[in-house]
């Protein structure tokens, strides 16, 4: 009797679905054991004939699924390739969460219950789920091996017993509770770091204390060093750098002139922002013959005060970049070194690494040198300033000013002629007060003067790639940092030429790469002054991979150089400080250095560049729903800069301001999204938007928390 009610007990009633789960586990936790349907049969105590059966079943569906295999003729195990698996963990804040293997396959999704905690960026080891036909793999997280991230930023709840941190973050659904004693002095509605300490499998909610406490929420720096905080970046400097850098001796000693060449007597000049303070490059022009001119490309020269090693070589190589907010820069380099001993400021002498070119009329490079220089700076000229000596002829040092701008304009025709891609954004700025508040936008356009520095910068970058990367066949490169731009994915090129078919345009997508990027250029000087010009330029760049640093030369794509690099703005990017020191070195007779270092240092550089970047978006993004905030209601006129499945983004023609209409306010009709042709389209009455479509809409809401604005459609 006993026996019949266990076999009832634990047989008849069972479920496929659980008995899936009890050969999965059984699998699991023995992965290195192979065992015929009989002793599994007695592992899991099947014992009625349908429950055999139905384990028989799900054993062939499990081998077709490749959850299993069968080494011998009746005899299984646990199929470990390909089901266990490392790689980033994802978070959403939806909970569909998705873990990205390490050998690049598909995506996976996570569900929340299978997540154990993970957190956003984390390294974990993953379990497929056995998959069923049709349906999308699963994954669960089983181990978590590194984690990415531990601090979150918000902001405090503070009732009488306990404190939560609201968290801004769009990968974490849970607020972080934080015991009273961990507030660090906190108080509601302060902005705030927190470490998340603990999270016990049990507990709905993290576990965390406060590390930094940033100001009230709302008051302009607390909220730039939110955004900083957000993505890991520092805020603050540390005293003991700061305290290093003023040990720096600004005195240019006489072993110093000694083995430099003298510029101090040449014409010299920097050219900049209005508002900057750390002038890296200058340049200096005279005649050497008639016909023959010499122009000096002069570095800050950072390599001779930063040490590699030191301390502030430390925190340098950590930040990897300056970062540019909105109304702020948060340097890579003590204030003392970047705005002060190393800044080409006028008027003073300065210790300068230079590429100085021989060229002649017509802008052909006939011969140049790479030397350590001093220099003396005559005057700092913004843009504007030498950009109205382009246009009037008339000004300080305007014979030098107009020779460099007739030889920069014939380089930018060669290399727009060998295929150099002329993307020209037009980049949105804002006028801020002394309380950091927007009070109005404009749109600051690249224009002669900026051209102008920018063809020497390549120059000089190009030629310093060439020196150290061009040898000849038989001979081994030494190991440099290389500047590199991939080619674009066709597929990427295939449906950018679909999109600009709808405004009457085609590109080549295939052919040699001058050919595209000759196709390319011609596309972007046709949109030109077009409703539609904004738009391309923004779909054209997404087609475009990411430019990167590696000692793994492939060459510039986007520049149509073989050979690049950066060396013009030590001050602001570590990798040309890693070039000016490797220069310096490889000039003297010095041995190659280790490969895996320096590719080590070239990846982090990439990855805070686009770290640095993503903080800079942010804080434009804070400032626009900022402003925009004081305009709830104002009827504007925009495009369709963007379309998913949950709305439409459109920006603002008047100042470039981007917002969304969320599709369940498109309330005139059942919309769906067209992924394939960009557009969402109305079930019954058929009307369609499309991505690059002229639309009116009114500013509904300002959400400075989640930096987003909403908008409502006009029709």
């Amino acid at each position: 009797m006993a026996k019949k009610k266990k076999e009832k007990k634990g047989g008849k009633r069972m479920k496929k679905r659980e008995l899936v789960e009890l050969i999965i586990g059984y699998f699991r936790n023995k992965p290195e054991t192979t065992v015929s349907a009989k002793q599994l049969h007695q592992a899991l105590k099947l014992t009625t004939h349908p429950l055999k059966m139905l384990c028989s079943d799900i054993i062939k569906e499990m081998l077709e699924d490749n959850f299993l295999t069968e080494p011998e003729r009746g005899r299984f195990r646990l199929n470990d390739k390909g089901q266990i698996l490392t790689g980033t963990f994802q978070r959403k804040s939806n909970g569909k969460n998705s873990f990205i293997p390490d050998d690049g396959g598909e995506p996976i999704f996570i569900a929340e219950r299978n997540s154990a905690h993970a957190m956003n960026n984390d390294k974990v080891k993953v379990a497929l789920s056995a998959r069923r036909k049709k349906r999308t793999p699963e994954g669960e997280v089983i181990e978590i091996l590194e984690r990415a991230n531990e601090t979150f930023v918000g902001t405090l709840k503070v009732s009488k017993n306990y404190a939560f941190l609201l968290t801004e973050s769009s990968t974490l659904a849970n607020d972080i509770f934080i015991p009273k004693e961990k507030l660090k002095g906190g108080k509601d509605g302060d902005k705030a770091v927190v470490k998340i300490t603990e999270w016990p499998d049990e507990s709905k909610n993290p576990f965390g204390q406060v590390i930094d406490i940033l100001g009230k929420a709302g008051d302009n720096t607390t909220e730039m060093h939110a955004i900083l905080a957000e993505y890991g970046l520092p805020y603050i400097y540390p005293a003991s750098v700061e305290a290093a850098a003023d040990k720096i001796p600004a005195d240019i000693t006489p072993e110093d002139y000694a083995e430099r060449e003298d510029f101090r007597d040449v014409v010299t000049f920097t050219i900049d922002p209005k508002d900057a303070k750390d002038f890296d490059d200058a340049l200096s022009i005279r005649p050497l013959k008639p016909g023959l001119w010499e122009v000096g490309v002069h570095i800050a020269d950072v390599s001779h005060y930063v040490k590699e090693g030191g301390i502030i070589d430390k925190e340098a190589v950590k930040r990897g970049t300056s970062v540019y907010l909105v109304d702020r820069t948060v340097p890579m380099l003590p204030e003392r070194l970047c705005n002060f001993i190393c800044s080409l400021r006028p008027d003073e002498e300065k210790l300068a690494f230079s590429v100085i070119f021989e060229m002649d009329d017509h802008a052909v490079v006939k011969n140049y040198r790479i030397r350590h220089t001093v220099i003396k700076s005559n005057r700092r000229f913004a843009y504007e300033e030498a950009q109205q000596i382009i246009e009037t002829g008339e000004g300080d040092y305007k014979y030098e000013i107009l020779e460099l701008n007739r030889l920069a304009q014939q380089l930018r025709e060669k290399r727009m002629a060998a295929g150099s891609i002329d993307f020209d954004r037009t980049e949105v700025k804002f006028e801020i007060d002394e309380k950091g508040k927007p009070v109005s936008v404009y749109f600051k356009e690249s224009k002669e003067a900026n051209k102008l520095i920018e063809e020497f910068m390549l120059l000089a970058n190009r030629t310093v790639a060439e020196h150290i990367g061009k040898v000849p066949k038989n001979r081994k490169p030494k190991v440099f940092p290389y500047r590199i731009h991939d080619l674009p994915d066709p597929e990427k090129l295939d449906n950018l030429n679909q999109f600009i078919a709808k405004f009457g345009y085609k590109i080549r997508t295939t052919g040699n790469k001058t050919e595209v990027s000759k196709s390319l250029n011609y596309l972007l000087s046709e949109v030109k002054g077009k409703k539609e010009e904004n738009l391309i330029e923004t779909v054209s760049i997404r087609t475009m991979q990411k430019a990167r640093y590696s000692i793994y030369n492939i060459g510039h794509y986007g520049l149509g150089f073989d050979f690049y690099t950066h060396f013009t703005s030590p001050i602001r990017r570590y990798p040309d400080l890693m070039v000016h020191r490797l220069l310096t070195r490889y000039m003297a007779g010095g041995r190659s250095v280790q490969a895996d270092k320096y590719e080590t240092l070239c990846e982090h550089s990439s990855d805070m560049e686009q770290t640095a970047a993503s903080a800079e978006r942010a804080s434009i993004k804070y400032k626009q729903v900022e402003f925009m905030s004081e305009r709830i209601g104002n009827v504007y006129d925009g495009v369709i800069s963007g379309i998913t499945e949950w709305g439409l983004y459109v920006e603002i023609n008047e100042n470039k301001c981007e917002g969304m209409i969320p599709i369940r306010d498109l309330d005139n009709d059942y919309y769906e999204f067209d992924e394939k042709n960009y557009c969402l389209i109305g079930r019954r009455r058929h009307r369609k938007f499309n991505l690059g479509d002229p639309i009116r809409i009114k500013v509904a809401k300002a959400n400075l928390v989640k930096k987003q604005l909403d908008f409502a459609w006009v029709e």
